[in-house]
């Protein structure tokens, strides 16, 4: 089940990763032999319950919390809608206004305009710099009585940007003690798994959104951590799985393969964060030296391990992108879930691109398995697609 890397250089691990043949192995049991409903009484039922709880304690694990916090959902996007949906109907009575940023995924801006439009919700968008950082001023200044639920991302999924989620913590608990009140924090963590530290206590954190597939799990299932006594209403609703926070029969397999996925590239982090981000800045320094008017997108340094995101002045991302798929390497232009759309990226337009340059922006996201000679080669291979791309006629050129 390891990825078939032959004539393929696969630099879009931010959209997705391939099974992990550890992962694909602890979840045959549960789609074949150990197939019962965790809710059944008889035996085979019980393995999968079983199975579950002992995922649970894996993740707990990770995340240094208690096995009870932790839900299981379909993946991110439910993770994140969750966390918006629950803790604000949970707590309408106390206040209606919700703070995020500008460049949140849209399963966290999307949920906050729903309730906008339908609940009457008012949501503070807060402004970054041209790095893509959060304007903790501005949070300062949104910061009211009436806030329940203040949701930041760890790390950016276009541009790589990473928060400073302590910080962002520090202010909100500062503001809520010196106001009598209770503001929850959320961050959607899920680029954050092998790269950065996901230990609760220390981000200070009361929700946290993961996504199975972006670290060698399968898709379909994710995960999201809820502090003990955090108010919570669900919006699924049936039977009384996961303690009654989330109605349905479990994904056994998926959920087992999830823990084992993120017990995994928690145990090499350390390992791979140094390779990819070696990694990494030599492909940035390498394309900023051999490409004129390349622009690096995100903070320098401050940047997720395996992200390097890139505008090249003058040519549209996608037909860099295909080029590259021609030449046998899989890179993106941004977030997988708005990729079909031709509208520029609202990360990229929030830290002050033009329209023009955004589209001309190419994301590649490396891996564990990625190598020094794939990397040497998309340097040797790119910039003579860029080369070629600008040497050939444009319709204003012709006109």
């Amino acid at each position: 089940m390891e990825m078939n890397k032959q004539n393929l250089i696969y630099l879009d691990h931010a959209s997705t990763t391939y099974i992990r043949n550890e992962v694909y192995e602890v979840m045959k049991p549960y789609l074949t032999d150990d197939y019962g409903n965790p809710s059944s009484i008889y035996s085979i039922a019980q393995k999968s319950r079983y199975a579950i709880e002992h995922s649970r304690e894996q993740i707990s694990n990770v995340l240094n919390c208690r096995p009870s916090e932790i839900i299981f959902t379909s993946g991110g996007t439910e993770s994140d809608n969750t966390s918006i949906y629950s803790t604000a109907i949970a707590q309408m009575s106390k206040g209606k206004h919700i703070i995020t940023s500008s460049i949140e995924h849209h399963a966290i801006l999307n949920a906050c305009e729903f309730l906008e439009e339908n609940f009457d919700f008012s949501v503070s968008y807060l402004p970054v710099d041209n790095q893509g950082i959060v304007d903790l001023d501005s949070l300062r200044s949104q910061l009211t009585p009436e806030t329940t639920l203040v949701s930041i991302m760890l790390a950016n999924n276009e541009i790589g940007t990473i928060q400073p989620i302590n910080e962002i913590s520090k202010i909100v608990k500062a503001y809520a003690e010196n106001h009598n009140t209770t503001i929850l924090i959320h961050t959607d963590a899920v680029q954050a798994p092998g790269y950065l530290n996901l230990d609760v206590k220390e981000l200070d954190i009361d929700l946290l959104s993961l996504s199975s597939h972006k670290f060698y799990g399968p898709k379909g299932c994710g995960l999201l951590y809820i502090k003990r006594g955090t108010p919570f209403s669900p919006i699924y609703v049936g039977g009384n799985q996961e303690r009654q926070r989330r109605a349905g029969t479990e994904n056994v397999s998926g959920i087992v393969g999830t823990a084992k996925a993120l017990e995994l590239v928690e145990s090499e982090r350390i390992y791979y964060l140094e390779k990819t981000s070696n990694l990494r800045d030599r492909l940035i320094s390498g394309i900023l030296n051999t490409i004129e008017n390349a622009k690096l997108n995100g903070h320098l340094s401050n940047r997720l391990a395996n992200n390097a995101h890139f505008s090249f002045q003058g040519i549209e991302g996608e037909s860099i992108l295909l080029s590259l798929d021609l030449e046998g390497i899989a890179a993106s232009s941004g977030s997988a879930c708005t990729s079909a759309s031709l509208e520029p990226s609202h990360v990229l337009k929030a830290i002050g691109l033009t329209e023009e340059v955004a589209q001309s922006s190419v994301r590649m996201t490396l891996g564990k398995n990625t190598t020094k000679e794939e990397i040497d080669l998309v340097l040797d291979i790119l910039p003579k697609i860029i080369a070629r791309l600008r040497s050939m006629p444009t319709l204003s050129n012709v006109l």
